[in-house]
């Protein structure tokens, strides 16, 4: 009998997580050295930079926890 293997949500999750959050830094890092005209209220905080930091490290975690394994 052939066995089906399922892969875990939370695997697709991570990766997506994962794309979302390189766009969001690369956005991020793109305007740390392209600064708005006008400048944007609280743009010294970077935003784009710390969440996009934020989003790819916690789906490189998901990503890899609950990766499909070879048996």
């Amino acid at each position: 009998m052939h066995e089906r293997r399922q892969i875990s949500i939370w695997f697709f999750n991570g990766l997506l997580l994962a794309v979302y959050g390189a766009l969001i830094l690369a956005a991020g890092l793109w305007q740390l050295h392209h600064p708005a005209h006008p400048p944007v209220v609280l743009a010294s905080l970077h935003v784009g930079v710390w969440w996009g930091a934020l989003l790819l490290a916690a789906g490189v975690l998901y990503a890899v926890l609950f990766r499909p394994r070879r048996q």
